[in-house]
């Protein structure tokens, strides 16, 4: 059977829970979608609150406190809040990446350090860490070492170390400023370690958004195609290939939930900043008409909080006044508005006690104005 891009589209939706919201423990939700971006502290808190029923931010706030959900540099070189089990694997899979994008770019390489000599500070900084210091402690430990290259040994270490954010209170768990802790029992993975990982890391990323192709995998990490290929060759028994609109095969794992039909509805959702779903695939992506792509994602790397509507992005929200703003791209039919109206009202309730003007910071992409046909004011 030969999938269709709607029915690519469901079955990613299903598995990202974003067609039903899910009764489930928070730390599972996060091991069932693999890993939620991170870069913006809310967008985790977010990306739940679409996906788990009865979403209680509280219960993320004690994850990340006790350890059992961390945040970290991995995937596509960016933070990800990820199951503490899969930490370790996942690091392994990306170690690779993660040192050449920071030992072999040129603000690291003009400090005249080598790779060597940046490892040979990960044990010290490791000792250093193992209690949570603030970025500016860190790089003092580091200036009294490296002088005017400190801040850029401390860029390229905080990458790819063994380390994780530690949580420092405020709205989201984690502030601007951000604190750093080492990983429990961090180890330097070797070959068979990182084949590994990159083998847990694609069996974790099929399950939360496949069927997807070798190039979707690489778009969603960064891995080279000769990884990928060495992975998917060794998992041959754990996979299946599928046909899909495009010319690249699909991959999936055998035991996976069976494509929504195509005349599955989709309900409307209002996604954060950065929401996994929409990095996870080549191209304009699946829930990304090709010609909004260039609207959400900026060239800076900025992806907006976008308007979910049957599966599609249909616009952007953003808080404004003492509501939520919602601009769509094109003309949408009444019961679309009345069922994202619904969600930003439950969204407004949940962001009032917390932060009110969530994402204030990335405002100047509206006052560069957006082709919207129609906004909307909706207050909790």
């Amino acid at each position: 059977m030969k999938l269709t891009a709607r029915q690519l589209a469901l079955a990613t939706l299903d598995r990202q829970f974003l067609l039903e919201r899910r009764s489930l423990d928070v730390v599972e939700a996060v091991r069932r979608v693999c890993a939620l971006q991170a870069q913006a502290p809310a967008s985790p808190y977010l990306a739940l609150w679409n996906r788990v029923r009865d979403f209680a931010p509280e219960d993320l706030d004690a994850a990340f406190a006790d350890g059992r959900i961390v945040k970290a540099t991995l995937m596509r070189i960016t933070l990800h809040a990820v199951h503490a089990e899969d930490y370790a694997p996942f690091r392994a899979a990306m170690l690779g990446t993660l040192r050449s994008a920071r030992l072999y770019d040129r603000r690291f390489t003009t400090t005249g350090l080598t790779p060597a000599d940046a490892d040979a500070l990960l044990p010290e900084l490791a000792r250093f860490l193992a209690h949570p210091r603030t970025g500016a402690e860190v790089r003092e430990e580091v200036t009294a070492r490296f002088g005017e290259h400190a801040h850029r040994v401390w860029w390229a270490l905080r990458t790819f170390a063994p380390v994780h954010h530690a949580p420092t209170g405020g709205p989201w768990s984690f502030m601007q400023r951000n604190a750093y802790r080492a990983a429990p029992a961090a180890f330097d993975p070797g070959p068979q370690e990182a084949a590994a990982g990159v083998r847990r890391l694609l069996l974790a990323y099929l399950r939360a958004f496949g069927p997807a192709s070798a190039g979707d995998f690489a778009r969603f990490t960064l891995l080279t195609r000769a990884v990928i290929t060495q992975a998917v060759h060794e998992l041959d028994d754990q996979l299946v290939r599928l046909a899909g609109p495009g010319r690249a095969p699909l991959f999936d794992v055998a035991d996976a939930a069976p494509v929504p039909a195509e005349d599955t509805p989709a309900p409307p959702r209002l996604l954060p900043m950065w929401d996994s779903v929409l990095l996870a695939h080549a191209g304009p992506g699946r829930l990304v008409p090709e010609e909004y792509r260039p609207l959400i994602a900026r060239r800076n790397g900025d992806t907006l909080p976008c308007l979910l509507v049957d599966g599609q992005v249909a616009g952007v929200w953003r808080t404004h006044g003492d509501g939520l703003e919602l601009t769509a791209f094109h003309r949408l039919s009444r019961t679309a508005w009345r069922g994202l109206t619904e969600e930003a009202e439950k969204l407004s309730a949940l962001l009032a006690p917390r932060d009110p003007a969530v994402y204030r910071y990335y405002g100047h992409w509206w006052e560069k104005g957006f082709p919207g046909v129609e906004t909307r004011m909706v207050r909790a």
